[in-house]
């Protein structure tokens, strides 16, 4: 058989069902040994979006997704897609074509080192220099993918390496389940210690526990000891947001409400966040300890230096934790019939900040001024979703306002980046989240500069038959950025633009498009387009006043004492 059948042999080994990428002549002999197989490939109209997709697919799946471009500008183009998957922690496999290695039939035209391009933003990049290497090199890639922390890898298939012949009985490596390690006893004991020795301590859930298993262990470990929790904006869900002990999101990194609870703590149980992600909150020399659960050590920064860490699975972590608590207490499953102690750590304060914050995140939920606000866009958005409805936010003000007022019910169900925070990923996540539960509802939230940047692939979405729904809240500029520009003092400039007339263009692709013209318009769309299979597009003008008045104004005049 030829090499590029091997090679897609051996993708279908690692159970891949779906491409996602833009081919080129470098490509060709393994676009046809894809057509051959039970693989699908879906053709996007820039890389950049494969990459996205690929990368939300194995954020969902805990597979690497796969995408594909040619040599040169196509293999540029997925930069920001690697950058994406490895600092947000998501599985995911880049295939790239290059000119022939034996024999140069072009010169150098369109070469660059790709596999040294790809190095800082990878775990793992090789150049295939043998057909027998094939088998090897893929899963070697899929497991380094999927490996703590998982992240983008990336395979370099020369054209004519893809068309040697190899033996049909080529040996293709099985898939072996390999268990990770579990945490050392006695970092265990003492983070247990630690716990019981402290009078208010908080737990924090990081992008690290958002992972399959990790989340009924980590609520089964909250039900059992009482203790509150907080997340990251990329710890989102993990544990569903109804439970009484949720306070709320960093949404920011300092003076929102929910840092009043984390400056009287005396320990954060930091479960799954490392630096990559915007901090939560800042550590200072001498103030509040933290314990690092995770699946790698810490990574010690000016902002998070923790004074104990238990490195291991994190889901075995959390079940030795509340063994060793039951041991001491006996039943621990319900406080007030035995266990631990309702009066044995002090949370009066804690809940009088989790009644603030949810006193204050319904504030202006009714309001029904136009343009809308974003406290009324979440809000609706919220109410029309389905529990295990899928959100995509791209990168932009309203991720702010999602990430504090969203309830997240199921892990993943919220998605949004918190590491590389790029721009451009909104709508390509949202067809990535359909390819992995295509049974789900789907909504992206993009602004209108983010949607812009990769807004051709609402062809992709339409040409595969896509349910998605895409919300556009138009404000005509840079709105995040411009809300920094007034905080730090500096005159309005440079960040507005003007726009197409969405309605129109994406009817030029054969979307159906809405301008939003009331609240209740915009309520009765979602329920509709969420309803009816198709591609929607839905622009809200929105008011963006409140990012002044409410996350620069009210939070800066926070009194902690008067909670």
């Amino acid at each position: 058989m030829k090499a590029s059948d091997l090679f897609v042999k051996t993708l279908e080994n690692e159970g891949v069902e779906y491409i996602f990428g833009v081919p080129g002549e470098e490509n060709l002999d393994f676009v046809e040994s894809i057509r051959n197989s039970k693989i699908k490939l879906v053709v996007t109209r820039h890389e950049q979006v494969a990459g996205f997709m690929a990368a939300t697919y194995g954020r969902l799946t805990g597979r690497p997704g796969v995408c594909l471009s040619t040599l040169g500008p196509g293999a540029t183009n997925l930069v920001t897609a690697a950058a994406y998957a490895t600092l947000g922690g998501m599985p995911m496999l880049m295939i790239t074509g290059q000119k022939p290695i034996k024999s140069s039939k072009q010169g150098h035209f369109q070469i660059i080192d790709i596999v040294n391009m790809m190095k800082p933003i990878t775990k793992y990049t090789t150049q295939i220099v043998s057909a027998k290497n094939i088998p090897a090199r893929v899963r070697e890639s899929f497991r380094t993918a999927m490996e703590e922390r998982p992240g983008a890898v990336h395979i370099e298939l020369p054209e004519d390496v893809a068309v040697e012949e190899v033996s049909d009985d080529i040996f293709v490596f099985p898939i072996n389940q390999i268990r990770r390690p579990a945490a050392d006893e006695k970092a265990v004991v003492k983070a247990v210690e630690m716990i019981l020795s402290a009078k208010q301590p908080l737990i924090l859930i990081g992008a690290g526990a958002n992972r399959r298993l990790v989340s009924n262990m980590l609520t089964d470990f909250i039900n059992s000891t009482g203790i509150p929790f907080f997340t990251t904006q990329m710890g989102n869900g993990v544990v569903d947001e109804r439970h009484p002990l949720y306070l709320g999101c960093a949404a920011l990194s300092s003076t929102d409400y929910l840092h009043c609870a984390i400056a009287k703590a005396d320990l954060i149980i930091n479960v799954g966040h490392d630096v990559i992600e915007k901090p939560p909150f800042f550590m200072t020399h001498g103030g509040t300890k933290v314990i690092h659960i995770n699946y790698l050590s810490a990574t010690v920064d000016n902002v998070y230096f923790p004074q104990w860490e238990v490195i291991g699975d994190i889901g075995n972590t959390l079940w030795q934790m509340k063994e060793m608590l039951t041991q001491r207490f006996g039943s621990v499953e319900d406080s007030s019939q035995g266990g631990i102690p309702t009066q044995y750590w002090q949370f009066d304060y804690f809940m009088k900040v989790k009644e603030k914050i949810a006193k204050h995140i319904v504030e202006f939920v009714e309001d029904n001024r136009f343009p809308i606000i974003p406290q009324r866009i979440v809000s609706l958005v919220r109410e029309v979703m389905p529990d295990d409805g899928i959100v995509t936010l791209d990168n932009g003000m309203y991720k702010i306002w999602f990430a504090r007022q969203y309830q997240t019910r199921h892990r993943n169900t919220l998605l949004l980046d918190n590491a590389l925070a790029t721009m451009g990923a909104g709508l390509p996540s949202a067809m990535g989240a359909k390819y992995a539960y295509p049974d789900r509802k789907v909504l992206a939230v993009c602004g209108d500069g983010g949607f812009m940047m990769n807004s051709q692939d609402l062809e992709t979405a339409i040409r595969e038959k896509l349910h998605i729904v895409v919300l556009i809240l138009n404000d005509n500029g840079y709105g995040m950025i411009k809300w920094k520009q007034e905080g730090a003092g500096f005159e309005n400039f440079g960040l507005e633009f003007g726009n197409p007339d969405f309605v129109k263009y994406a009817e030029s692709y054969g979307a159906k498009g809405y301008l939003v013209q009331s609240t209740d318009h915009l309520k009765k769309l979602l329920q509709k387009c969420l309803a009816e299979p198709a591609v929607h597009v839905i622009e809200v003008p929105i008011d963006y006043s409140e990012n002044v008045r409410v996350l620069t104004e009210e939070l800066a005049g926070i009194d902690c004492e008067l909670l």
